[in-house]
């Protein structure tokens, strides 16, 4: 008899072939992060054995943890798939964006522009993302296939019907579409698919000792571009990450799980959702998220 994860898994692989068919030009966003190497993955099984048959994009903040940067050039290595670099710092000295000043300054929100500069440089039509509908509230009020009009913006109260799972796929020049096979998933069974194919992760999402500070009752690494005051003292802690992000924003949580199974016993008796405990971007308002995705972000 299916498991809930054999489910979940065939109906990621039919959105993914489905998209496959109906576009020209995908491409799958891919951080290094849990969610785009699940995804990664079950793009791997839906053709083999053939290759996966469109490149994977990455929006580089220039800010990003060291470890999951060497993990996502190994992965791709690995896999054999086209990788595509957006870069913000590409866009900061193009003068598309201006970089924000500050203490709490972060390049997160810059990544709109670079992305939706990558899409209709590259001419993509459809854009995998990891996105989880458990991950923040205005994920959940996404299609699986979510139209973005000729600006890249979306709205979220013109969205298409989707019907035992027939897929509107109709775009005009210069529109593009959002695809979230992830959309049924949680976190909990993104860490269960991860033991049960045997994923490799980066080493940020399992215990280690790291330099930190507290901001904002988040923890955050001591890095340069954090912008860490005199009166946010630094210090060493045993944490991991539950998203990976750019290290500007991304907190971490203290912990003492080094292991996958570890990791996955203190993932089901938590209560806070990983984005609402460690994203400091997405607490400059109740609408914070669905502010930068209606402009476009992922």
């Amino acid at each position: 008899m299916p498991t809930q994860l054999d489910v979940l898994e065939a109906e990621a692989v039919h959105i993914i072939r489905e998209v496959a068919a109906e576009f020209e030009r995908p491409v799958l966003l891919f951080s290094g992060g849990k969610d785009s190497i699940v995804l990664l993955r079950l793009a791997e099984k839906a053709f083999r054995p053939a290759p996966v048959p469109f490149p994977v994009m990455h929006v580089d903040t220039g800010h990003n943890f060291p470890e999951v940067i060497e993990y996502r050039d190994r992965c791709v290595a690995r896999v054999g798939v086209q990788l595509v670099v957006a870069s913000v710092q590409d866009s900061i000295d193009a003068g598309r964006v201006v970089e924000p000043t500050g203490r709490r300054a972060s390049r997160n929100r810059l990544q709109t522009t670079t992305l939706l500069d990558a899409i209709e440089e590259h001419r993509f039509d459809a854009a995998f993302g990891g996105a989880r509908r458990d991950e923040e509230k205005a994920r959940a009020k996404e299609r699986v296939v979510s139209f973005r009009d000729e600006f890249g913006q979306w709205d979220p109260k013109n969205q298409r019907p989707e019907l035992w799972n027939l897929y509107n796929t109709r775009v005009r020049q210069g529109e593009h579409v959002r695809v979230f096979p992830l959309s049924d998933w949680t976190e909990l069974d993104i860490w269960d698919y991860a033991r049960r194919e045997g994923l490799e992760l980066p080493s940020i999402y399992f215990a280690h000792t790291r330099m930190v500070f507290e901001r904002d009752g988040m923890l955050l690494a001591d890095i340069e571009y954090a912008n860490r005051a005199e009166d946010e003292p630094a210090f060493e802690a045993m944490v991991r990450y539950r998203t990976v992000g750019d290290a500007s924003c991304t907190g971490a949580v203290k912990s003492n799980a080094t292991g996958l199974e570890d990791v996955i016993e203190e993932i089901a008796a938590t209560r806070i959702t990983e984005r609402g405990q460690t994203r400091a971007d997405d607490r400059t308002g109740e609408a914070a998220m669905e502010d930068r995705k209606k402009e476009g972000y992922f």
